[in-house]
């Protein structure tokens, strides 16, 4: 037969009682880090500066913080919205087209190569079907003009909104 046994609960000792917020203030005072503060007392760093936060406890005043912020705000480079670099993108696209691109280099299947624009001129199968032919942007299988054609800035969508 198993005997039972009434519930014996642990009792829960608060985290911060007043001897322990006397000793984060003193070792903040004394200018120890979150990290040494927690292991002299005993808890965790998170629950230090937590503790440290609600008690208002801050190593700078509000004027160090706020000279801060602005510092490091003036640094910023400015940035446009998304709406207006994707016109400026759009405005440097709109003036390349396929007409604008002088293509002398008009080469075969046969004779492309990793050297060679592979932009297909005229239709597979067609009498005039060939490849660009002019030397690509490093890297890339097209030629500059090519290039902006085959990689258009953003979607469909964000195009038809404008």
């Amino acid at each position: 037969m198993i005997a039972i046994q009434p519930n014996l609960q642990p009792t829960l000792q608060p985290t911060w009682t007043p001897e322990r917020v006397e000793q984060l203030k003193s070792y903040f005072a004394a200018g120890l880090s979150c990290r040494d503060i927690a292991v002299n007392i005993g808890v965790s760093r998170n629950a230090v500066i937590g503790k440290l936060s609600r008690l208002n406890l801050m190593r700078t005043t509000p004027e160090e913080r706020r000279a801060r912020r602005k510092k490091s705000a003036g640094r910023a480079a400015p940035v446009g919205t998304a709406k207006q670099q994707f016109r400026i993108l759009q405005e440097a696209y709109e003036q390349v087209d396929e007409a604008s691109i002088v293509t002398v280099n008009n080469c075969s299947l046969f004779e492309l190569s990793e050297q060679r624009c592979r932009w297909p001129i005229s239709t597979p199968g067609a009498e005039d079907f060939c490849f660009c032919g002019n030397t690509p942007l490093g890297g890339m299988p097209y030629c500059s003009g090519h290039y902006r054609l085959a990689y258009q800035v953003g979607s469909r969508q964000r195009a038809a909104r404008g």
